[in-house]
This record gives C-alpha cells, sequence and structure tokens, in this order.
C-alpha cells in the first residue's frame, strides 16, 4: 500500500480495493462512526432526501440521493479527522478517536478516500449534470476546506459553495432538469456560512493555538456569536419572501420561530457547548421544511 495516505497512487488503491480496505477497518466500526461526524452527516441526508421527495425525485431517485449525500458526507467528516490528526492530539480532543488513539490517523484516512471512491458512482446515479453539482459543489468543496481552505480567510466560501450547489444536484436530476431558483441556491449558501460560523464556536482559542486562522477565528468569539444567528435568519428569510406567491402568517411565525431559535442557540455561555451547531441545524430543518412546501417551485 502507498504511504501516503492523499497521495493519488493511495486513492487509487482505495478504489480498486474497497473490500480488503473496509475488513481491515471493520473492527474499528464503533470508534469510527464516532469520527466520522454522524451528527451533521445525517441531518444533511435527512434533508437533502426530503427536498428530493418533495422536488418530484421519486423512490428511486430519492434513495439515489440519499445514498450519494450520505457517502459524501462521511467522506469529508473523515477527511477532516484525518487531516486535523496532530492537531486534534496537541489539543487532547477527547471526543475524537484519533487524538484519543483508538483509531490510527492512517484508518480515518482509508474510510475517507472509501467513501469518496463510493460516492462518485452513488452521484452520477442521477445524471452527470447532478452528479457533477454534487461531486463538483459540496463535496469537492468539503475536502478543500479540510485540506487547505480552513487554514485561511476564505474559509466560508467551501461552506456557501457546498450547501448553495445542494439544490443544484436535486434539480439537475429531475426527468426534465433545470437549474434551481435563485432563492434556493442563495438559502442554501447562507445556511453553510451560518454553519460555519456556529461549528467553530467551541474550538477557537484551540485553532488559533494551532495555527488555524479562518475568517471566523479572525473575527473571534462574541462576533461570530452575533454574525451567525443573522446569517441563519437570512437564510430563512429569503426561504420565506424569495418564492412566488404571498407571504403567509404560517411563513412569519416560521421564520420568528427560527429567530428564537438562532439567537437562543448562540447565546449559551458555555464555551466548549455544542448546542450553538445543534441549533444550526434545528434552524436549517426549519429553512428546508419551509422548502418542503415549495418543492415544485425549486427548479
Amino acid at each position: 500500500m502507498p504511504s501516503s495516505p492523499w497521495t493519488p497512487d493511495y486513492l487509487a488503491y482505495v478504489s480498486l480495493h474497497p473490500s480488503g480496505v473496509l475488513s481491515a477497518a471493520s473492527h474499528r466500526f464503533p470508534a469510527l462512526l464516532r469520527s466520522c461526524h454522524l451528527e451533521p452527516a445525517l441531518a444533511v441526508t435527512m434533508f437533502m432526501t426530503a427536498l428530493a421527495v418533495a422536488a418530484g425525485r421519486g423512490m428511486v431517485g430519492s434513495a439515489a440521493v440519499a445514498a450519494a449525500v450520505l457517502a459524501g458526507q462521511l467522506s469529508i467528516g473523515w477527511c477532516n479527522d484525518a487531516a486535523d490528526a496532530q492537531r486534534d492530539t496537541a489539543c487532547g480532543r477527547r471526543d475524537k478517536p484519533v487524538a484519543t488513539g483508538e483509531l490510527p490517523p492512517r484508518t480515518v484516512a482509508v474510510a475517507a478516500g472509501t467513501a469518496l471512491g463510493l460516492c462518485v458512482p452513488l452521484s452520477l446515479l442521477s445524471g452527470i449534470a447532478a452528479g457533477a453539482a454534487h461531486l463538483g459543489g459540496m463535496v469537492a468543496a468539503g475536502w478543500a476546506y479540510n485540506l487547505r481552505l480552513k487554514h485561511t480567510v476564505l474559509s466560508p466560501l467551501p461552506y456557501a459553495a457546498a450547501f448553495g450547489s445542494l439544490p443544484a444536484f436535486v434539480t439537475l436530476g429531475l426527468p426534465s432538469p433545470s437549474w434551481p431558483a435563485w432563492w434556493a441556491v442563495t438559502a442554501g449558501a447562507l445556511l453553510g456560512v451560518g454553519a460555519h460560523l456556529v461549528n467553530v464556536l467551541p474550538d477557537i482559542e484551540n485553532d488559533l493555538a494551532t495555527g488555524v486562522h479562518g475568517l471566523p477565528q479572525r473575527l473571534g468569539r462574541p462576533a461570530c456569536r452575533w454574525l451567525a444567528p443573522f446569517v441563519m435568519l437570512a437564510a430563512v428569510g429569503v426561504v420565506v419572501v424569495g418564492p412566488p406567491g404571498a407571504v403567509t402568517v404560517s411563513d412569519w411565525v416560521l421564520a420568528a420561530a427560527a429567530g428564537i431559535v438562532a439567537v437562543t442557540g448562540t447565546a449559551l455561555p458555555s464555551r466548549a457547548s455544542r448546542w450553538p451547531f445543534r441549533a444550526a441545524i434545528v434552524v436549517a430543518g426549519m429553512a428546508v421544511a419551509q422548502l418542503l412546501l415549495r418543492g415544485s417551485d425549486m427548479a
């Protein structure tokens, strides 16, 4: 097997020998589950599957979306832990199996490469255009963030590109493919940026100490705690006012509820709390619920 987990030869080995790779890692499955960032991976997968159903992708098409999105999310999660192995170990992260010694970095890198290899054909089940939108948007952006852009002031861009491209994965895979409506793309991009801001909140000090200087780290914790709710609410606002038709009372009630959740989530005083990120998932769920009602208008 090639020595480096990120070389082209290594990734080629993973794609050619997935069964052997998975067999070698199977006894570490519980630790691998904890290392794949399962909570956001499942949330994104469920949201996208619901959107596919609402947009008219049908049972088979929606299942293809679910499988591709889950594989892509798993690859991004494992890539993140493999890339951050040294940093997480130095910071004493007890929630990261690589940092605690339960998993060697190579095993997590193997899992990431395997999931990426599976994601390619699964994405192309929705067609070349839709598959390219998923692979070139969400998956490529996630890997670019993990391997380089998280260290730069451009760190929000991969999140914006990743989540902004997800509606295209749905609409370009329809029987009559079309680009998604502007408001669906804009809302997705804003939700991605909001998720980025709240995701780094518990780790800002450790990030700065280990050389990660993305935009949220440069802004600081107080600024991120104020900015994140506004970005998330902007996403909900776009979903409410963007689609054609009159805005109803239920739309405004949804927006108000999302505002309460977003503000409350980031107002928690504990620095180590993951609740701001969970609040962001809830707000994203509210936005998706609104999108479900407008599913036929996305294309």
